[in-house]
Formats: C-alpha cells, structure tokens, sequence
C-alpha cells in the first residue's frame, strides 16, 4: 500500500506524524526510535525564554493511561535554536518545531526565530495555558484564532494549529484558526485529568490536574475529528489521541484525517511506528486498499 499522503501544502511519506513532548527533541529520540517510517516528527514545544516546568512528581500511571504535567519545560528559543537546530538533519524524518507562548505576541516571536532553523513546518501549541484567562488558547475560537493569525504573519512555513478536545466546541476553533490562516490542523491533545493516591492521599502529580492521554482517550479523539471533519470537509487535519496499532490508525484515516499523531504509544514502545506501518500494509492487502488516501474519511455509516 502507498502511504503517501497530503497535508495541505505538505507531502508525507507516511500518514504517521510523531507527537510533540513524546519523542523529545526528535534528534535525540532518532537513535532509538524507527522515523523511517514516518512522514514528519514533531520537537517538543519552545518558548521565548526557557521554562523551568513544574515541579515533580510530573508523570502518573492511571490504568492503561498517563496522567503528565510537566509544564512545557524547555531551553528557550535561543537554546533550541543553539542545541537542536544544528542537528536536525540527523533526524531522518520532516521535524516539525512546536511554538508556545504565554501571550499572542511571544508565539509569533518564537515563530519567527525559528523559521530559517530547518524545520518543515511550524505546529502552533494552543493547549498552552493562556495567563490572563487562566484558560488555554484553544478553547476560544477568537484567542486560538488571535494567535494563529499572529504566527502566519511571522513566518513563511506551513502552520499547523494544535487544538484541545477539552473546547466546547472543537469545530468552532478549528474554522477560526483556518480562517486565520493556519495551513492544517491537529486534533487533539491529552484531556483533562487527576489523580489521588489512596495510600498517600496526594495528588499523583505536583499540579494537581494535568493531561490524560493513552488509549482510554481514543474514543474522545475520534468523535471530535468527526466534528471537525463534519463540519469543515476541506480543511487538511492530523487525528490524533490514544494510538496504539494500525487498526487505531485506520480508524483516525477513516473519521477524516489525512495524517495520524502517535503519542504516548512511544514511551512503551519506542518503535511502535514501525509495527504500525506493517499492520497498515496487512491491513491494505486484506481489504485491497492500494494507497492509504483511500481510506481518508472513508467510513460507512449504518
């Protein structure tokens, strides 16, 4: 099967995208990983000046899932732009830089530093906390849409928004950042969760609330792909949330999205993307699919 695929101004190799904060500076990660068999792998997120994060613990088992609030800790631009861009070509894959800010203005600052770094496109983090609000830029389309606006005009890369499945109305945002001029969109992110441990009585991480991702997450994921795709039929869109094999793959391809985010999946397996390129291809001989386009927003309803 050809996995070869759009991605608004973007062709990849393959329908596989690895998620930012799972693979770290994706240069690092390329020594024990398989990014052969991706089209585009994503850097952990930067900032303006470098994040310290919060404190531990950061990381929490909670059944088949992870609870993680590591607070986007990070060099700073100048650090990333010192360390990491020098060696992205070691990388074998497309990387992609991931922009944070705690403002519209920083995100476009950062933006703009790392455009000439070698990156191949630019994925804009809206599930950063927004500090006047308290509120993350995703779940309002006029912030999310304020801060797309402000990195589009800083750079001449492909933009990528990254959206929350924790908005009310994921759909509303993902028009109003295409609107703004982002290129693709990537839907989702982890959702929110806690935890307390019975024996300890503490939180199982420092802040308390923090992101929940794994496959318990997928069902969420995929509905608001659905939405999305429902709601805008032309707008390119990376599913994401929960994969863990190429049956979950297919199964993002089918809701709508023309490229798949693989996640927590690589903290157990730090070549799940190979077994999964080689369950899509069992997956396309059995069925007959010659190209994995076919499979794009190709389920059947009762």
């Amino acid at each position: 099967m050809d996995l070869t695929t759009r991605l608004g101004p973007l062709t990849l190799r393959s329908p596989l995208v690895a998620a930012s904060g799972t693979v770290g500076s994706v240069v690092d990660f390329a020594a024990v990983g398989a990014f052969e068999h991706y089209g585009a792998a994503v850097a952990k997120s930067v900032s303006e000046a470098p994040w310290e994060g919060r404190p531990p613990p950061r990381l929490y088992p909670v059944g088949t899932g992870m609870l993680n609030g590591i607070g986007i800790q990070n060099l700073g631009v100048a650090g990333w732009l010192e360390t990491v861009a020098p060696r992205l070509a070691e990388a074998g894959v497309p990387v992609w830089a991931s922009v944070v800010g705690r403002t519209a203005a920083e995100f476009a600052r950062v933006a703009a530093a790392l455009t000439p770094s070698g990156v191949a496109a630019l994925e804009v983090n809206l599930s950063c906390p927004n500090l006047e609000s308290g509120l993350m830029f995703a779940l309002e389309p006029g912030t999310a849409a304020e801060v797309v606006a402000g990195v589009r005009a800083a750079t001449t890369l492909p933009v990528g928004a990254k959206l929350s499945p924790n908005a009310p109305d994921v759909a509303a945002v993902a028009a109003a950042v295409a609107a703004a001029g982002a290129d693709f969109v990537v839907v989702g992110n982890t959702v929110w969760g806690a935890a307390i441990d019975p024996e300890t009585r503490r939180p199982g991480i420092s802040g308390v609330v923090g992101g929940y991702s794994g496959g318990p997450i997928k069902p969420i994921a995929v509905r608001a792909v659905l939405e999305v795709r429902r709601a805008l039929p032309d707008l390119p869109l990376v599913g994401g949330g929960g994969v863990r094999s190429g049956a979950d793959v297919v199964e993002f391809l089918l809701a709508g999205a023309q490229a798949v985010a693989v996640g927590t999946a690589h903290f157990a397996d730090t070549r799940a993307g190979r077994r999964m390129v080689r369950d899509l291809h069992r997956y396309g001989r059995r069925h007959r699919v010659d190209r994995v386009t076919e499979l794009v927003g190709a389920w059947r309803p009762w």
